[in-house]
């Protein structure tokens, strides 16, 4: 058997191992492993090859962003900023036709913006956002398709850990795909919000809906009130955005910088408003230890497995079949994107990175793509995933949210995927528009 041929089959192999249930990081260990040792025909030296790989790829710099930023996300989720986003969007567009459910996406980017968490808005945005849409006679599949599709937010804009995952794998700036991901984090969230309306058009044809009723906690009695209750929430808020994204932005400061600085933020926040105890505190740095330890296994392993195709000349056969077809780049972008729509269906978001893209970024390097350029459309392709069956990840979590809070009697799994729907269209909307003019991420001509 060829190394090619290997390589090909550690690729069907470590599919069908996710596929089986078995976890991301080990399976990319197996496959890497016993990869290698076929096409050396030496175990000891595929043992040492992967543990320098690993080494390699944990002590770049750059790989500090990841702690920081999970510890932030955790502290500001503490101090209830999740709540905050919400109510600060359904203030300013719940009077509006379809406002709560755009305030559901607005509220969603805005969190997003200071987590990129999609697990824990799933299940706050499902506690708060879908009894308020059905108290207003939204249908109840678009109330929870937007719940679940909003989710999509949390790993495109910044900071988002998947792209710290893709970066590291493709060794590209975590900065870069920082700045990149905002813009096209906008129009996505637009193109939500305009779902959200044309939803809501075409339902109140039919049924009545109502359009204002009170926040979720008092404004006060006057706009005067009300403003200055909106300012108090959102000042904070404004101000961690503000400074960790506009620092990286106006270059004070690194990626791994702003995370730090993010960390710090959160932590003042957290204490300002009193709700850190030293258990908590605790608990938070411990779950930071086991989110990070759980990111340190997959990219260790992530950098085995593209070691391993590497050796196995798999993306250099690709490169070569591809050039002897003339196949254009927009014809493997779409190949490409194809993948990752089928991939997402059965698994989760980084497992179809890591499948991915180690087998593809070699042939988009040939083809002169700019990888921050693939990396957002990978997100959003991804994230696509999550909402599609049979195992979209963040339906399954809406439907849970929902059983626990005694919600989920008359809606089904298939009405959250049938109700996010709209929501996919219009993600595959943004995807193609940013195919076709890359300036959008790339900002260059």
């Amino acid at each position: 058997m060829s190394a090619v041929e290997i390589g090909a089959l550690g690729f069907g192999c470590l599919t069908l191992l996710i596929y089986l249930g078995m976890h991301i990081s080990s399976a990319l260990l197996l496959v890497s492993y016993v990869g290698i040792s076929l096409i050396r025909d030496d175990w000891s030296l595929a043992g040492h090859l992967l543990g320098q790989t690993a080494t390699d790829a944990l002590t770049k710099y750059e790989f500090g962003t990841a702690p920081l930023f999970v510890l932030m996300g955790l502290l500001v989720l503490a101090a209830g900023v999740g709540r905050d986003c919400f109510i600060i969007a359904e203030r300013l567009l719940g009077r509006f036709h379809g406002g709560i459910g755009q305030a559901t996406v607005a509220g969603n980017a805005i969190f997003a913006a200071v987590t990129g968490v999609s697990i824990a808005a799933v299940v706050m945005f499902t506690r708060m956002a879908v009894p308020e849409m059905l108290k207003r006679g939204y249908p109840a599949r678009l109330a929870v398709g937007v719940v679940a599709s909003s989710s999509m937010l949390g790993m495109l804009i910044p900071p988002s850990v998947l792209m710290i995952i893709y970066a590291v794998v493709t060794e590209t700036s975590v900065g870069d795909m920082y700045k990149a991901g905002v813009l096209p984090g906008l129009m996505l969230s637009l193109a939500f919000m305009v779902t959200v309306a044309l939803s809501m058009r075409r339902h109140s044809a039919h049924h009545a809906v109502t359009s204002a009723l009170p926040p979720a906690v008092p404004a006060g009695d006057g706009s005067g009130a009300q403003f200055l209750s909106l300012w108090r929430l959102g000042l904070p808020i404004a101000t961690l955005i503000g400074v960790v994204l506009g620092g990286m932005y106006a270059g004070w400061f690194t990626a791994t910088e702003a995370g730090a600085v993010g960390a710090a933020g959160g932590l003042i926040l957290a204490a300002a408003r009193r709700v850190l105890t030293p258990r908590s505190f605790w608990a938070i740095l411990m779950d930071t230890g086991y989110v990070t330890a759980s990111i340190v296994l997959i990219i260790a392993a992530a950098a085995m497995f593209t070691r391993f195709l590497a050796i196995s000349g798999l993306p250099s056969f690709l490169n070569g079949w591809i050039a002897e077809h003339q196949f254009t780049l927009l014809a493997v972008v779409a190949v490409y994107v194809l993948l990752l729509l089928v991939l997402g269906t059965a698994l989760d978001s980084v497992s179809t990175v890591l499948i991915a893209v180690p087998v593809f970024v070699p042939v988009f390097k040939e083809l002169g793509a700019d990888l921050v350029w693939i990396g957002i459309i990978t997100m959003i392709a991804v994230e696509v995933g999550l909402i599609t069956p049979p195992l979209g990840l963040s339906a399954f979590i809406v439907k849970g949210t929902l059983d626990a809070d005694g919600l989920g009697r008359h809606i089904s799994l298939q009405d959250i995927y049938v109700g996010s729907l709209p929501f996919c269209a219009a993600a595959l909307a943004v995807i193609a528009l940013l195919i076709a003019f890359p300036v959008l991420v790339t900002g260059v001509l």
